[in-house]
């Protein structure tokens, strides 16, 4: 049996795990989505109630009976060739997505996570709402495109607002690229917000006297807490901005805490995630999000926790409690 991974060609964190498959004696087919349809082949026909056939490369196969497991960890888009005009482009990929894309959402085998799961698990305010129906604390949050709507928002708030993206935080234009981090609101922002109006806008109250941030990554059973502690102003705003001054420490998670976060996952049928919370003073966790494709190779770099262990145990059917 194989272990399929669909990641980017250059991801260091898939490098580690598959040495520990390999370790552990367990055949891997690695692609990136990006490579079909000009290096990536499917075959596939329906059979009964399944699909059988093949994917297969240049140097190697898989068959589709034959997988033990998919790893989909943030791969990259289909890349089709060149000659095709834009309007083909959209069709190819809406063809691509439907049918390599639905016979591979077909397989009845573990999924890390299964696309649609994590594409239900994207949208932010739906996070929010599940966060808080199992009992984790949320801070609270606007999301609007009106100005009047976040002045007003503003007053009501004890410690002042921040204003953080939906999505993917990088734009890039004409070559270059832009990085859109959680920014906290001063009054020269709250003077000008002309470009409110221009698209959706997600607020939240800044966390009161927010002592650190944790990142806790889930591997199936298994959960990995880790404390980040920020000694830089604009680390303690966004620790993704300044990583040279972070510090990290193993923790405990509390219980109402761990109970909120298996949850969460229960109900995205979800195997992996990110979560992220803020720590105030009294020990309070706030959830700010989930993300199904988080990075966490700085964390077992910085603290040894052991999560490349868990995923290779997790996708060859050797999952430890």
């Amino acid at each position: 049996m194989t272990v399929v991974i669909f990641a980017q060609e250059c991801d260091a964190s898939v490098d580690e795990v598959i040495g520990q498959l390999t370790d552990r004696e367990v055949s891997v087919f690695r692609a990136d989505t990006s490579w079909f349809p000009q290096r990536l082949t499917i075959q596939a026909r329906l059979e009964g109630d399944r699909w059988m056939g093949c994917l297969s490369t240049a140097h190697h196969r898989v068959d589709l009976g034959d997988i033990r497991s998919i790893w989909y960890r943030d791969p990259t888009a289909f890349d089709f060739p060149a000659n095709l005009s834009q309007p083909e482009r959209r069709f190819a990929f809406r063809e691509a997505r439907l049918g390599f894309g639905g016979v591979l959402a077909s397989l009845d085998t573990l999924w890390v996570n299964h696309p649609n799961r994590a594409s239900d698990a994207i949208y932010k305010p739906l996070q929010l709402t599940t966060a808080a129906r199992c009992g984790l604390a949320v801070p609270l949050t606007l999301v609007t495109n009106d100005a009047t709507e976040v002045r007003r928002f503003h007053a009501e708030s004890g410690s002042g607002l921040i204003c953080k993206v939906f999505g993917s935080n990088a734009i890039t234009e004409h070559g270059t690229t832009k990085v859109a981090y959680t920014h906290r609101l001063d009054d020269g922002d709250l003077a000008d917000l002309g470009n409110v109006g221009s698209t959706a806008h997600q607020f939240q109250d800044w966390v009161h006297d927010k002592h650190h941030e944790a990142r806790v990554v889930v591997v199936g059973d298994r959960l990995f807490p880790v404390l980040i502690h920020a000694d830089s102003a604009a680390a303690r705003i966004d620790w993704r901005t300044d990583y040279r001054a972070l510090r990290y420490e193993l923790a405990e998670l509390p219980v109402s805490v761990e109970d909120g976060v298996r949850c969460y996952m229960a109900a995205f049928g979800l195997v992996y995630a990110a979560f992220d919370f803020a720590i105030d003073a009294t020990g309070q966790w706030f959830f700010l999000e989930a993300n199904t494709a988080g990075q966490y190779g700085f964390l077992e770099t910085n603290t040894g926790a052991a999560i490349s262990d868990a995923l290779a145990d997790l996708l060859a059917g050797a999952a430890r409690d």
